[in-house]
């Protein structure tokens, strides 16, 4: 028979039954086994078989050609049959039967499969996920296992048509089951960790792509979908804001998880502004809880660890690391112990030799250096945060001292790009509101936090920085300290020396300041200087008892700050030739100094003795440039005091009758005096990466120290080794003397700390409220 011929039974071909049954699209679409939805198979496939009688189908079944029409047919009732599937399970979970909703939420809970367990297809998610999305007003808190399963899944790791339905089930779950808020916020919060990337190893992927999905995909999902719910929910940042200190790495964790969550909260400040303040607190909080471990100088730290390539394993941006190949945390583990750092050594463990503590010094080292990896890590964030922040705000250029810049950004938002602005006022006094409010929630952290803590080096340096942007800023911050340690009688006293300490190493350092503003702060401490003293003198006449000693405990806070500020800014200090040339002979000044540094002369001579009750640095240098510059001779006194602590019963002599201070060191108390001793804020900058902002900005000793060469009198070069000899005496952490050489004054102040150096102190933040 001619198998060509028309009239052939090779010419017959048997009629398709219409769309293809469910069961024929398992290959297409393979479900989880058990499969939820075979119960609905045959119902389909009896339904299918009846609608092959149709005339009208009969016309398509000649040509099985896959056209547009019946993709979108056979999309739709894909979506149909688990929008069934999932409503009668809502259904019927409501009613008492979980059967079918506990295999619906087994659809959710993917779990990596062992390496002998064969391969097993990933399910049809994002169809569960539209058919959730069309009955989220019907979920109820008995459908709560439901709920937490979809949002406990790794979403963040499928293709992007699942992150965009996901991302619109979710605003639609909070926004019409709000009790549902905290969950889901809980678990976005804890997506910003970075162990939070080491879960998808314990799930299937859902999809194989070429190409490899890194931690900075991810985490801009989370961003995304957050930003759409804070559209939807205004009342979201009181939710989220405790939920984000929850999830705060401990400072024991390692680089990468610091860096990591800090980065994404800073991220997080870009869209909800609301959380500024909060989350700047939080994160510089924990800033200074790591500086206050740092209680060595970094150059015998750098002597003690040679090898320094450990430090350089950071270099590696940790948003760009790949999914599922991140690192074990080196540090987090091993430093997990508070008993094994130094938060147990404490500066008031007596007044025992270093002896016992140079043996544990290289284990302490090493946990200093990752103390300090970390905190240069942080305060880096920080400062390419207020830097881009600044440069966003501002059409000018950035100031000096911000040449770093953040790599922080992701590739949706390209903050290293410039930004071009036209230059109009508008825009202009826009930039400038936005700095200021900036400016101003940095200072109200620094209040609460930073000023009442002991001990911190480098955290600091925030508000050193941020006030180099605007001369505004830099005039409110001297205007805050100057209130606070003059006129806010009603702060603990200890705050109040704090405030005078910050003052004065902010004057002496900050560049940015100019010599009017140093004569307007020192006129104001010389004034406060010449009323405290009016009114002792006064009260010795009438033969009264002094005042309490925390006034005068003030009194000596502030004359250390006024010596120090000398030292540095002395040529700032004296009248300008066009000045003299202005006033007339009546009112010619009868020195070349401003007239508020009198007070001065009288404060040294005074039975106050502020030379014997401050910082023996201090007064040391003070001491050396005041006369190297024909200011004030004060060494006959310094020789009484030293003498009068080895014979204090000598009461034959007079000048050291006149000299001996009013107030003993014992009466200031031990927490006073380790502030006039050891506390100067702004001392040298040493940590090698935020570094770079502070360099422009800041004021080195080397810059302004007088050259020995200038004094050519013998008579003076003699006083010149007296003094040095008289500098080897130093006031110790715990209050006692020591009379080991501290290696010159012009060291002390050119190196880390004008302070005696305390070898590895604790760092027990002491808060004072």
């Amino acid at each position: 028979m001619d198998p060509h011929s028309r009239h052939s039974q090779f010419n017959t071909r048997k009629p398709k039954a219409g769309p293809s049954t469910v069961e024929s699209r398992r290959n297409e679409v393979p479900m989880k086994s058990p499969n939820p939805l075979e119960s609905f198979s045959k119902r389909s496939s009896a339904s299918s078989s009846s609608r092959s009688a149709s005339p009208g189908l009969s016309l398509m079944k000649d040509r099985p050609m896959a056209t547009n029409s019946r993709i979108k047919q056979d999309e739709q009732f894909r979506k149909d049959i688990h929008l069934t599937f999932v409503t009668s399970a809502l259904q019927q979970k409501a009613q008492g039967n979980s059967t079918n909703f506990d295999e619906l939420v087994d659809q959710f809970n993917l779990k990596k499969p062992s390496t002998s367990a064969p391969p097993t297809p990933a399910p049809p998610l994002r169809m569960w996920i539209l058919a959730l999305s069309n009955v989220v007003s019907r979920l109820e808190r008995c459908h709560s296992a439901l709920v937490e399963a979809v949002v406990g899944m790794p979403w963040t790791i499928m293709d992007n048509a699942f992150v965009k339905s996901y991302t619109s089930f979710v605003g639609m779950l909070v926004s019409a089951k709000p009790e549902y808020l905290g969950t889901v916020l809980a678990k976005l919060a804890h997506g910003f960790t970075y162990q939070s990337g080491l879960q998808t190893l314990e799930a299937a992927l859902p999809e194989s792509s070429n190409a490899p999905l890194t931690r900075r995909v991810v985490y801009e999902r989370i961003h995304y979908l957050l930003r759409h719910i804070i559209t939807l929910v205004p009342t979201l940042p009181s939710t989220l804001q405790p939920l984000l200190v929850k999830y705060f790495p401990h400072k024991r964790q390692s680089q990468a998880a610091q860096v990591t969550y800090i980065r994404n909260l800073l991220q997080v400040i870009d869209y909800c502004p609301e959380l500024t303040d909060r989350i700047l607190a939080t994160i510089i909080d924990r800033a200074i809880q790591i500086d206050v471990e740092i209680q060595v100088e970094l150059e015998e730290l750098e002597e003690q660890l040679a090898d320094r390539e450990e430090a350089e394993l950071f270099e590696l941006d940790p948003f760009d690391t790949i999914v599922g190949q991140e690192g074990e945390d080196s540090d987090s583990e091993s430093d997990s112990d508070d008993g094994d750092g130094l938060s147990d050594i404490s500066s008031d463990g007596g007044e025992d030799d270093d002896s016992d503590e140079v043996t544990e010094v290289p284990s302490d080292y090493k946990h200093i250096n990752e103390m300090v990896q970390k905190l240069d890590a942080i305060l880096k964030n920080l400062l390419d945060h207020f830097n881009n922040a600044h440069r966003k705000s501002s059409p000018t250029p950035t100031p000096s001292g911000s040449r770093s810049h953040s790599r922080s950004d992701t590739p949706l938002t390209p903050l290293d790009q410039p930004i071009l602005r036209p230059d109009s006022p508008t825009l202009i006094e826009e930039g400038r509101a936005f700095r200021r409010t900036q400016f101003y929630t940095l200072l109200s952290i620094f209040d609460r936090v930073i000023l009442r803590t002991f001990k911190s080096r480098y955290t600091q340096f925030l508000i050193f920085w941020y006030s180099s942007l605007d001369p505004e800023f830099s005039d409110v911050f001297q205007g805050m300290l100057v209130s606070k340690a003059l006129f806010e009688e009603d702060q603990p006293s200890v705050t109040r020396a704090a405030a005078a300490s910050y003052i004065a190493s902010f004057v002496s350092r900050a560049q940015f300041v100019d010599k009017e503003n140093t004569r307007r702060v020192v006129a104001c401490l010389c004034d406060f200087l010449r009323s405290k003293l009016d009114r002792f003198e006064e009260e010795a006449q009438n033969g009264l008892q002094p005042s309490r000693m925390a006034q005068y405990s003030i009194f000596y806070a502030v004359a250390q700050a006024v010596f120090l500020i000398f030292c540095f800014r002395w040529r700032d200090l004296t009248h300008d030739e066009e000045e003299l040339e202005d006033m007339d002979g009546v009112n010619a000044p009868k020195s070349n100094w401003m007239g508020e540094l009198d007070v001065v002369k009288h404060v040294v001579t005074s039975e106050l003795n502020p030379l014997k009750m401050c910082s023996t640095n201090v007064v040391m240098q003070f001491a050396k440039v005041a006369h190297s510059v024909d200011f004030l001779y004060c060494y006959p006194i310094i020789e009484a005091n030293r003498r009068s602590d080895y014979a204090p019963n000598s009461g034959d002599n007079d000048q050291l009758k006149t000299k001996a201070p009013l107030f003993s060191l014992a009466m200031m108390g031990n927490s006073m005096q380790m502030e006039l001793n050891t506390f100067f804020p702004f001392d040298p900058y040493k940590l090698p990466r935020s570094g770079a902002y502070i360099e422009g900005v800041y004021r080195e000793w080397s810059s302004v120290a007088i050259d020995d060469d200038e004094d050519d009198d013998d008579d003076e070069e003699e006083e010149d080794e007296e003094v040095a000899h008289t500098g080897a005496i130093s006031i110790a952490v715990n209050g006692t003397r020591s009379t080991e050489d501290d290696g010159g004054l012009g060291q002390s102040f050119g190196g880390m700390s004008i302070s005696p150096i305390p070898v590895a102190m604790s760092g027990v933040p002491m808060s004072v409220s």
